[in-house]
């Protein structure tokens, strides 16, 4: 049992709250899984396990606990450092102290990563209105890890730092898949999972006072999450586990190239707090943020998606879709100088791995015809690196037969990425044994929208003269 420093309304119920965590614990045959972020809730949430299972009898603690730690791999520099030292912390004291409990640190696969999709396939930054980052990031890596516990064990119970109030949806939520007579809901997208919020009624004074008066059983620093806080001026990021519970919105300890918020004041504030190696990765954030004006998209965006479809609005307006190539090459060459900028004054903060930066080369060779093969060059230009590159020159086109092709297409007025396309199909299904599948590729090809873009315009003028 923790030593309480002074009495007050939540560490007056502290009795009551540990003894219903160990009926959880007790009642059910599930193991445990713990969602840790680093913020105030998730670490009042597993202090409040931890010395609950500590009263219990090593005989007790038979079901395996595991805290998990989603890290976006753009999370903000100082969080991910936290983080780290939580998890070294909380394994070392977990052996020491015979706890049931090991923790976890998960991120998304390659090709779910922000860079991949945002620098290579041409994904727009994020906004409220197409938050493609939250799924992959956050919710993916979670579940896959949740969905693995379930197979393993049957069934698991997931205790998160969830709190009443803070979400209207979450709350409805909750109470749609809440059990008579249990203090467990069902998950409403994870089969076979249990959720469990044990400072579900908790207000934020609660958190604070909890955690000021009650000293981490791991051996972190309250007083330390206290002034990050203080100095950030902002909340948490939650562990996100469906689509349901929010994700940064306005709380910004998360995703430092997170542009669904117009401004990062919780990384201003940790800059104006002595911070200043951070000014790149604000001033990139910013930058990133910008080119969500629709002023800039025609000079920066393709007005066909990837998926080879042009939108355009009942009264005319064109939707501008992906990234172009060209700007994507704009954006790595930003992004690796904001890299260079950070590494000189804090040289263990990376913000591009290498990994990343070959599968974006692959995807722009195979998807997104850089038959220039342009992206080696300028990873050297500006990190002065010359990396071993996988280079293919009999399967692959280059520069010769780009030009080639753009004068033979021009000749035959056939639109060039459509050549290119398929010439590219071709390319990755050579040597095959079995092409059955080269075919469909072919037909997805020629299903695309080919319109110009003076077609489109038209189109365009017609439905706005109509509107």
């Amino acid at each position: 049992m923790p030593e309480l420093k002074q009495d007050t309304s939540v560490l007056q119920r502290l009795p009551e709250i540990l003894e219903d965590i160990q009926q959880q614990y007790l009642t059910y045959p599930y193991p445990w899984v713990i969602g840790y972020s680093g913020g105030k809730d998730s670490t009042t949430t597993l202090q409040l396990v931890w010395y609950a299972l500590a009263a219990l009898s090593p005989e007790e603690r038979t079901k395996p606990v595991y805290v998990i730690s989603t890290d976006t791999q753009v999370e903000t520099p100082i969080i991910v450092d936290r983080i780290n030292d939580s998890l070294r912390l909380m394994t070392e004291a977990a052996q020491a102290q015979k706890m049931n409990l090991t923790a976890h640190k998960l991120s998304p696969i390659l090709n779910d990563s922000f860079w991949v999709n945002l620098l290579g396939r041409g994904y727009p930054a994020p906004n409220s209105g197409f938050r493609w980052c939250t799924e992959r990031l956050k919710i993916n890596p979670s579940n896959r890890f949740i969905l693995d516990k379930v197979a393993e064990h049957g069934e698991v119970i997931l205790v998160l730092g969830s709190r009443r109030g803070e979400s209207a949806t979450r709350d409805q939520v909750l109470d749609m898949h809440r059990v008579t007579g249990m203090n467990l809901a069902r998950h409403g997208q994870l089969p076979g999972a249990w959720v469990y919020m044990p400072i579900e009624q908790f207000t934020t004074d609660d958190v604070w006072t909890y955690l000021m008066q009650v000293d981490s059983p791991w051996g972190g620093d309250n007083m330390q999450l206290a002034s990050l806080y203080q100095s950030a001026q902002d909340g948490e990021c939650p562990l996100v586990v469906d689509d349901k519970t929010s994700s940064c919105g306005n709380s910004r300890f998360g995703c430092w190239v997170c542009t669904v918020v117009s401004r990062d004041k919780s990384m201003e504030a940790m800059i104006d707090s002595g911070e200043d190696w951070m000014v790149p990765l604000l001033e990139y954030r910013d930058w990133l943020s910008s080119t969500q004006d629709p002023a800039v998209k025609p000079e920066q965006r393709e007005f066909r998606g990837r998926d080879g479809r042009i939108k355009i609005t009942q009264s005319g307006q064109l939707r501008w879709r992906t990234y172009t190539l060209d700007f994507s090459r704009t954006m790595l060459r930003k992004l690796l100088e904001a890299q260079r900028d950070v590494q000189a004054e804090n040289p263990t903060v990376g913000l591009i791995s290498e990994d990343e930066v070959r599968e974006i080369r692959r995807i722009w060779l195979t998807e997104r015809q850089d038959w220039d093969d342009t992206l080696p060059e300028i990873h050297a230009a500006v990190t002065g690196q010359q990396l071993q590159w996988e280079r293919d020159d009999n399967a692959m086109p280059g520069r010769l037969e780009a030009e080639l092709l753009a004068e033979l297409a021009s000749g035959y007025n056939v639109p060039l990425p459509l050549v290119q396309k398929l010439f590219d199909a071709e390319w990755q299904h050579q040597g095959m044994f079995r092409r059955a599948k080269i075919h469909g590729q072919i037909e997805k090809v020629f299903g695309q929208d080919w319109r110009t873009k003076a077609e489109v315009d038209a189109e365009m003028a017609r439905r706005g003269a109509s509107a």
